[in-house]
């Protein structure tokens, strides 16, 4: 599929007026008690804020077929968005806004790791669903029965990224580069692990800071070492652009295969030619299953431009829990959360969900290629444990 922004824009800013807050025209005044209120927290502004609009996108997307279908329970559904800055405290605020309406019966969180770190201990206060498509495998093992995630946690995504480099590209010896964050150690640390049992060797594991505005130190560190691939963990798409630019302008041009940033399409915009040939683990690939691809065509219907992984999740999380609310009936919070546990084989656009203990619902990532700026789905790969 070609990615592109055209008319993007104007067809999601229609769908953010202040406060935040998106339900369809039914849900304004529906009878039977009102709305099903949802929260949402995201970047609205920051260095993130243009992901942010597919964010919304994708939940709005959700929202809106559901209410068109009849709701649930009776009700339609009513999404309030916080601001959440792209910030550690933003999103703090964000969700302290939104967890002080005793009304909102789930949330949705970030994309980004370390947000979902900084939010996670007023989750476990609270008591009630927060959906997040945070990567970090840690998020899952902090003993918070309130957090579900919606993408595949970054223990896949190492093993992928390690597995395609050395069996199908025939590379043994990494540059393994990663953001300094929570996200990007953890992801870097994943890589490094799946590395060894493959014979393969670290020739460089490099961290950079966030918000790095010239990688040359990075892309010098990386020729001198040697390496014959790279393998990479970003979490902003703008730090992407620049050093996928700088790498390439430097004259490196070993095969790299990134984390799903690499594909997002805040990234391919800044990168341009900079990225094509490059390999990415995507957890929403449009070709990868009929749930994806009714999901892609429901998303370039609505706002003329194809999805990526920043709505795809939302838009999954958004389904998933109202799922969980009309099995359960209710919308008392444990009864919401025993509904999503036992949700099993349920085909969203990111893949099947199949819900463990731990609150992870999928559990294997796609390999994609940027063939001149169209991403091309290649293989799924699945993971038991």
């Amino acid at each position: 599929m070609t990615l592109t922004r055209r008319g993007f824009t104007a067809g999601i800013a229609a769908g953010l007026a202040a406060p935040y807050i998106i339900g369809s025209a039914r849900a304004q005044g529906a009878g039977g008690g009102g709305t099903i209120k949802i929260g949402m927290c995201a970047p609205i502004t920051g260095p993130a804020a243009e992901a942010g609009k597919y964010a919304t996108g994708g939940a709005k997307l959700a929202v809106e077929a559901i209410n068109k279908a009849g709701g649930i329970l009776g009700k339609q559904i009513e999404l309030i968005i916080e601001d959440d800055q792209t910030t550690n405290p933003g999103i703090v605020l964000a969700f302290s806004k939104l967890a002080a309406n005793p009304d909102i019966v789930g949330f949705l969180g970030s994309i980004r790791s370390t947000q979902v770190h900084a939010m996670a201990p007023d989750v476990m206060k609270l008591g009630k669903p927060v959906m997040f498509g945070g990567t970090d495998p840690n998020l899952t093992k902090l003993g918070n029965p309130w957090l579900f995630r919606f993408r595949p946690n970054d223990s896949y995504s190492g093993r992928v990224i390690a597995e395609y480099g050395v069996k199908n590209l025939g590379k043994k010896k990494w540059a393994v580069l990663h953001s300094t964050d929570a996200f990007g150690t953890a992801g870097g640390k994943a890589l490094t692990e799946a590395l060894g049992p493959l014979g393969a060797t670290v020739a460089l594991d490099q961290g950079y800071a966030n918000q790095s505005q010239d990688f040359t130190p990075v892309v010098l560190a990386i020729k001198q070492s040697g390496a014959d691939i790279l393998g990479s963990y970003f979490t902003f798409e703008n730090d992407l652009g620049i050093f996928a630019r700088q790498l390439r302008q430097l004259g490196v041009n070993i095969p790299w295969v990134g984390s799903p940033s690499i594909v997002n399409v805040t990234a391919l915009k800044l990168a341009g030619p900079a990225l094509y040939g490059t390999y990415g683990v995507a957890d929403y690939a449009e070709d990868s299953s009929e749930a994806s691809k009714a999901f892609g065509k429901a998303y370039r219907d609505a706002y003329k431009v194809a999805p990526d992984n920043q709505s795809s999740w939302p838009y999954d999380a958004i389904n998933v829990l109202t799922t969980a609310i009309k099995n359960a009936g209710s919308t008392d919070p444990q009864k919401i959360r025993e509904a999503i546990v036992a949700i099993k084989k349920y085909p969203g656009a990111e893949g099947e969900y199949n819900f463990d203990k731990n609150g992870d619902g999928l559990h294997g990532y796609n390999i994609v290629k940027n063939e001149k700026g169209n991403i091309v789905f290649d293989k799924h790969i699945e993971f038991d444990n």
